[in-house]
């Protein structure tokens, strides 16, 4: 379902991805760990053309990204949940989740408007469509965002560490909506420091640090038996924590 082969990326100097290549399956649940700055986001974010990679390929679905067909495929393909929820604070919550539908897919209103209700209440949330993102707590803003993105109804949804801008309060109930999710057919790349999540949910975790791939594997071979020293100390610190 996603592809990445040989991709680098450069912000000025700085080398942030290093010959990065990854392969992600129709429907696995993957999770991207590790240090800040390791790459994690960019990854993620270079697999929607939200950063063009500098270098290398991104394919999605089988066919390759390129600056010409980036919007068309994004939009048929894949959705996004960012660490800030990015609701439009004018628009009630409703008119927030039918508003790609309506635009990008032209649905209509009524189309839209049953998908959004529906997927209200996936997020357990439907009481909430007609309010403002503002009077929202950061966790319900946040399930809103996920609600918005199921709405686009694609195959793959990206998660950007989706609860780091959350109080620990408001942490689990997203982290219980993207457990919920995780059981669907859908392909999900999240980048998180959840470890407990990551080891629920995911098919496989990564490790990167300093712009690689430096360990994968499935939940218990990773968190039980790490082999790479970076990835032994990382957790032994995020563990702790």
């Amino acid at each position: 379902m996603i592809k990445l082969e040989n991709v680098n990326k450069y912000f000025g100097d700085l080398h942030v991805l290093k010959d990065v290549n990854l392969e992600v399956k129709e429907g696995e649940k993957l999770v991207i760990i590790g240090p800040s700055g390791s790459g994690k986001s960019t990854t993620v974010r270079c697999m929607n053309f939200l950063e063009t990679p500098s270098s290398g390929h991104v394919y999605i679905d089988g066919e390759e990204m390129t600056s010409h067909n980036k919007i068309q495929l994004v939009r048929k393909t894949t959705s996004m949940v960012f660490q800030q929820f990015n609701l439009y604070p004018h628009m009630t919550v409703l008119k927030n989740l039918v508003l790609a539908p309506v635009k990008l897919h032209h649905k209509s209103r009524e189309e839209a408007e049953e998908l959004a209700y529906h997927y209200l209440d996936v997020v357990g949330l439907r009481e909430k469509a007609h309010v403002y993102p503002t009077t929202l707590s950061g966790g319900q803003q946040q399930r809103i965002a996920i609600a918005r993105a199921l709405c686009m109804q694609t195959k793959i949804i990206l998660f950007d560490e989706p609860t780091s801008a959350l109080d620990p309060e408001t942490i689990q109930e997203v982290l219980d909506v993207m457990i919920r999710l995780a059981k669907e057919n859908i392909t999900m790349v999240v980048v998180t420091h959840e470890m407990g999540f990551a080891r629920q949910v995911a098919d496989r975790v990564i490790f990167m640090a300093d712009g690689q791939i430096l360990e994968e594997g499935t939940p218990d071979a990773f968190f039980d038996h790490p082999k790479n020293e970076r990835l032994k100390s990382f957790l032994g610190k995020i563990i702790r924590k």
